[in-house]
Order: C-alpha cells, then structure tokens, then sequence
C-alpha cells in the first residue's frame, strides 16, 4: 500500500557517508538526518562539493551510507542486496538527469518505454504506459521524434515522462533545470510541481537555479556534508504543505 500525502516516505538518520581515495578519507555526509513527507517537492541546494548529490544517490539507492539508517517507502535499504536495491529502485524511484540521457537512436516513446522492458508488460501495454506519460507532460504529438528532432525543453520532458512510465512514489531530479534556458527552466520546474500536485508524486531534487525555490515545499540547504537548514519554499506558500 502506498504511504497516504503526509505520511513520512523518506527517513534518512545520522547518514554519514565517506569516501577513500588512497589514504584519504573525504566526508561527503556528516550525520544528516532528513525527513521527507510522501507528496512533497523538496529542494537540496548548496555550493558544488556539499553533499547534494551524494545524499540524492543515497536515498535514490544507488549509494550506500558508512553509517546511518535509510528507509525509504518503508524499506531499511541498508538491508538489501545490490539486486533488491536494483528492484527497489524499479518500483519506487524516477531518475530525471541534468543530460536527459536519452538513446538518440530511439523516438520518445521507445525512450520512455525503456523502464518498462525490464518488467512483464506485454508490447502494447508498454506502448499505451508510454504514449501516456508523454500525454501527461504534454507531448503527445512528439511521440514519434527522435532526441534530435526536439528541443532542449521538449527532451528534459521525455525525460521526465520516462521516469514518470513506472508509477513511482518518488522522482529524483539532479540539476533538472541546468542545461536549460530560462523559459524552459521554468517549465520544468512548473512540471515537476504538477506532478506533486496533481499525482501525488514525491519529488526530491538537487539544484543550484534560485528559480526553484518558487516552486517547491521545502528547501534542505547543505554545506559541507552538513545540512544546515530547512525553510519552506514558495511552493507551500501559495497553498502546498510546509
């Protein structure tokens, strides 16, 4: 059963992360505890080299703490095998990149549909998720372009459908809006927060754009491995949840 809007979907305890580079330790984490509410649009922000995308990889789990407990979608991940993270991720969490990372080779709804070949969906149910995913990001029209063929905009989009094609609880955004103008940042932040807002979807995203203070609940603010404060964004003010 899905966690209900409120319900904490999130819950990262004294998560410490260290790296070894020969004798060097590097302390990308330092005890932060962080705690997010299911149908949330939160924000990690802080200068390069302060934990963002260190603590995005660990609750995302593609890393894994040296220290601290990670539940996510009442999972323990610290528990699980680098097969059940695999599985956990397919089931619970989105990927949107900064590059988009689309096949250049494959039309946006083959992109889109590429999460869905490693579950048992028949050809035509995987065809009607796709095309509906992009409907939902508004581009229904495009289905049958190649990356090339689109704009910047109109790829982080597909993106973002592809991440959206599984129904996870959770989407995950490393610097959406970076390689981006400004009219197409906004965009993407206004679509990140529709999906929030109208399909209950709980967005975590790093980033260093100001414009998307606007738009999300909360912003977690790092520096050095260590998260200094937490203040709503403008998204709770014009009518979200703090």
């Amino acid at each position: 059963m899905r966690p209900r809007t409120g319900d904490r979907l999130i819950d990262l305890r004294d998560v410490s992360r260290i790296y070894r580079r020969g004798a060097d330790e590097i302390h990308a984490l330092e005890r932060v505890s962080l705690h997010v509410p299911a149908a949330r649009f939160v924000a990690l922000m802080g200068p390069s080299g302060s934990g963002k995308s260190t603590l995005l990889n660990i609750l995302a789990g593609l890393d894994r703490p040296s220290a601290g407990d990670v539940i996510v979608a009442g999972q323990r991940l610290n528990d699980l095998s680098e097969d059940e993270l695999a599985g956990f991720r397919a089931r619970h969490v989105g990927f949107v990149f900064q590059f988009f990372n689309l096949i250049p080779v494959l039309s946006a709804l083959e992109n889109v549909e590429l999460p869905l070949l490693l579950t048992h969906l028949r050809k035509a149910e995987r065809a009607e998720r796709a095309a509906t995913a992009l409907r939902v990001v508004g581009l229904a029209e495009r289905a049958g372009h190649s990356p090339s063929q689109l704009s910047g905009g109109e790829q982080q989009r597909v993106a973002i459908a592809r991440a959206l094609v599984s129904d996870p609880e959770i989407i995950v955004a490393d610097e959406p809006t970076g390689d981006l103008d400004a009219k197409n940042a906004e965009a993407t932040l206004a679509l990140l927060r529709t999906l929030k807002e109208e399909f209950a979807k709980t967005v975590v995203m790093v980033t260093h754009d100001p414009r998307a203070e606007k738009y999300v609940d909360l912003v977690h603010h790092l520096d050095k491995g260590v998260l200094l404060e937490s203040r709503a964004g403008g998204g709770a003010a014009a009518g979200g949840h703090p």
